[in-house]
C-alpha cells in the first residue's frame, strides 16, 4: 500500500500552488484548509460544493480529503447547529479533511475553471478580463466557430444544454470566459471587444445587457462550469503526489 501523504505537506502544497494568501476573494469565501483530520491523506475526492451530501459521498469513497470549490462558511459567522454541525461532524466522524478553493481556482492558469474550459472548446487563449475584487478573474482567447456548434460543445463538455442569448454573431472569434454566477460581466465582456461570452448564470436583466450590447451570452450553468477545475486541481494532486481521486457529482441543474 502507498504511503499516506502528510496533510500538512499537501495543504502547503495546494495554499503556493494556488496562492491563496495573495488571491482576493469575497470575505466569507475562507481559502485552504477549513476542516483538519489526524494528520494524513490517502485518497482525495473532489466536489464542487461542501454539503451534506457530498461528506456523505467522501466517506462512502473511502476519502479522507475533499476538495471543494464553494466551502463551509458562505452564511458567515454561525452556530453549529443543524445543518452546519451535520456537515461538520459528518467530516469529523469519517476523518475527512476539507480544503476549499473559490477564486484562487477560478483564475489559475493552469486548473481553474476558466482556463480549463477555454482549453476544453479550443480557445486559442490570449488575456485575462472580468475583475472581481480587484482583480482579473476571467480568461479571453480566439476562435472561429459558429455558436451553434459550441452551443453543442458545451451540451457535449458539461452533460446540459446552455441557455444562448444570441445576440452576437452567428460566427464567434473572440471569446471569452468566467464560470459560475458572473452574468453581471456582461457589460465588462462588451468592453473588452468580445462578441461571445460564456458564463453559468446571470439574472433577469442580462438579457437586455446582452441584446442591447450585441454580445453571444451561453449560460451553461453554475455548477455545470464549475466541475472542471476540482477536477482538474484533483488530477494535478494525483501526478504530483501519486493520490488516487474521485469526482463527487451532485448535480443541481443551476
Amino acid at each position: 500500500m502507498k504511503p499516506a501523504v502528510q496533510l500538512t505537506e499537501l495543504v502547503l502544497y495546494l495554499n503556493d500552488y494556488l496562492r491563496v494568501t495573495a488571491v482576493p476573494d469575497a470575505p466569507h469565501a475562507l481559502n485552504g484548509l477549513q476542516v483538519s483530520n489526524a494528520g494524513a491523506v490517502s485518497r482525495v475526492a473532489a466536489a464542487v460544493d461542501l454539503c451534506e451530501a457530498t461528506v456523505r459521498l467522501a466517506a462512502e469513497q473511502g476519502a479522507d480529503f475533499l476538495l471543494v470549490h464553494h466551502g463551509l462558511f458562505w452564511g458567515g459567522l454561525g452556530p453549529l447547529t443543524e445543518r452546519r454541525y451535520r456537515r461538520v461532524a459528518g467530516l469529523v466522524k469519517h476523518n475527512i479533511a476539507l480544503y476549499s478553493a473559490h477564486l484562487p481556482l477560478d483564475l489559475h492558469p493552469d486548473v481553474g475553471n476558466n482556463a480549463v474550459l477555454a482549453r476544453q472548446l479550443g480557445v486559442t487563449l490570449r488575456g485575462a478580463f472580468g475583475e472581481e475584487y480587484g482583480v482579473p478573474i476571467g480568461v479571453w482567447g480566439e476562435v472561429d466557430e459558429l455558436r451553434t456548434v459550441l452551443g453543442q460543445r458545451l451540451t457535449s463538455l458539461l452533460g446540459g444544454a446552455p441557455r444562448l442569448l444570441p445576440f452576437g454573431p452567428e460566427r464567434a472569434r473572440r471569446l471569452g470566459i468566467v464560470t459560475g454566477a458572473a452574468g453581471s460581466l456582461i457589460g465588462q465582456a462588451a468592453a473588452a471587444g468580445l462578441d461571445t461570452y460564456i458564463t453559468g448564470e446571470g439574472p433577469h436583466h442580462t438579457f437586455f445587457d446582452a441584446e442591447e450590447l450585441g454580445l453571444n451570452v451561453f449560460y451553461a450553468g453554475h455548477y455545470a462550469t464549475e466541475t472542471v477545475g476540482v477536477k482538474a486541481l484533483a488530477e494535478h494532486l494525483r501526478t504530483r503526489f501519486d493520490l488516487p481521486w474521485t469526482f463527487l457529482d451532485h448535480p443541481t441543474g443551476l
